[in-house]
């Protein structure tokens, strides 16, 4: 794009004239992007794509910008508590496994001291 000139928008109306324009007289993507000069045929793929997922209301969300990941899925009552639990069991046996290391250490080192 040389410099000092904007991008070009294009309205929804225009989207879904050159769409339905391309699906009526059987047009290419390249031969639309031709017909009503549009700089990128793979822009008019895309228009496309939009108009048969969602329709012609599709062409009026913004789409500019990334895209909000939003918060995380609430996991179900009963899996949320199954993984507290297994948490807290988990902790106990850590717990268990350094003091039981730490009595063999300390068995080893008075095994070694006596000797």
């Amino acid at each position: 794009m040389p410099k000092g000139k904007p991008n070009k928008r294009y309205t929804p109306e225009f989207k879904i004239k050159v769409v339905e324009t391309m699906h009526k007289e059987k047009l290419s993507h390249r031969e639309a992007a031709r017909e009503f000069d549009v700089s990128n045929h793979n822009r008019v793929s895309d228009w496309e794509r939009i108009y048969l997922e969602e329709g012609k209301e599709g062409f009026y969300v913004e789409r500019r910008g990334r895209k909000s990941t939003g918060r995380p899925p609430k996991l179900k009552k009963e899996v949320e508590e199954d993984l507290i639990a297994e948490v807290q069991r988990l902790r106990a046996e850590n717990a268990y496994l350094k003091k039981l290391n730490a009595l063999v250490s300390e068995r080893v080192r008075q095994e070694k001291k006596h000797k």
